[in-house]
């Protein structure tokens, strides 16, 4: 390793940033000598959240426009990689680049938030949901039917504020970002996968860097979690297979036990009337145990779900 200077690119949100933080804090145990320099990049999405509360999933690039800007700065050699929530990615990757490593996942759930109410259960007829994912409202509409779902945008802390305010009557967090702020609510209440199954690599830091930089990649080899790789990379698959985006409500929860992944994978319809649901598990030793594993799901998924269901 000969790099005097390794650059990390991240958006400039208060979570993004100490995601990328994280990164360095890492990479500085593991390497002293080397100087790691931080550099936030304003993304098109950060641009349009001042434009109001129109969801991502109506704008052209959905999720990857919290990436795009952090990825041509990749590819043109600005910065050496980029640090992102791995649940922002998109399906697939412009040429040239791979999420090639994976901070040890936190807390993969999802957080019920609300002033006044733990359950959505609790909830009256009618009562306001804020959220700009397809996931999330899909869900809550599955068990709740008569919400009003609006749609509800800002960093973390902006929504719980928001929720104080009394904006909206409840909305979800991931418990992921809540955690690493160091954020503390008696109006934060946590859910189980059961409850609420995760998105698609919901919990995951991931780096992206630019393919065959096989000096970046000796840099970060380690700081990678093979187990949280494993997991990342069978449910990204189902993504892939289903060629989900922000439209598409899915959801994907991986967990290794002992030797073997298993795997829950979840479609939605928009209005969550609808759900077709697959499970797998198998011996998972390698990465391409992990892939086989989620394609394995993926074109089941895609198999038994209607034509036209997913948009």
């Amino acid at each position: 390793m000969t790099k005097d200077t390794f650059k990390i690119g991240t958006r400039g949100s208060p979570l993004a940033l100490c995601q990328a933080n994280i990164v360095k804090g890492e990479l500085e145990r593991a390497h002293p000598a080397l100087k790691v320099e931080i550099v936030a990049i304003k993304s098109d999405a950060d641009w349009k959240k001042s434009e109001g509360e129109k969801p991502l999933s109506e704008e052209a690039g959905g999720k990857g426009l919290f990436a795009k800007e952090i990825e041509a700065a990749i590819l043109k050699g600005e910065v050496d990689c980029g640090v992102h929530s791995l649940k922002d990615m998109a399906s697939f990757l412009e040429d040239g680049l791979i999420l090639s490593h994976f901070l040890p996942r936190a807390n993969p759930h999802d957080a019920l938030i609300s002033k006044n109410y733990k359950h959505l259960s609790n909830l009256p007829k009618g009562a306001v949901l804020g959220t700009c994912s397809a996931r999330r409202k899909a869900i809550a509409l599955s068990l709740r039917p008569d919400l009003e779902v609006v749609a509800f945008r800002g960093n973390v802390q902006t929504r719980i504020d928001k929720i104080t305010a009394g904006q909206v009557d409840v909305t979800f967090l991931a418990m992921a970002g809540i955690e690493r702020l160091g954020i503390h609510s008696d109006n934060i209440h946590p859910l189980s996968s059961a409850e609420m199954l995760p998105a698609c690599g919901q919990g995951i830091v991931c780096i992206e860097t630019r393919e065959g930089d096989e000096k970046t990649q000796e840099i970060l080899n380690p700081i990678n979690c093979e187990k949280t790789q494993l997991c990342a990379l069978a449910e990204r698959e189902v993504l892939r297979a289903l060629d989900g985006s922000c439209h598409t409500p899915i959801a994907a929860f991986a967990e290794i036990i002992g030797d073997r992944l298993n795997l829950r994978a979840e479609v939605y319809a928009l209005d969550g009337q609808e759900v077709f649901r697959k499970t797998a598990s198998g011996l998972c030793v390698s990465i391409e145990d992990a892939l086989e594993i989620g394609v394995q799901v993926g074109q089941t998924l895609n198999d038994i779900v209607p034509d036209g269901f997913m948009i």
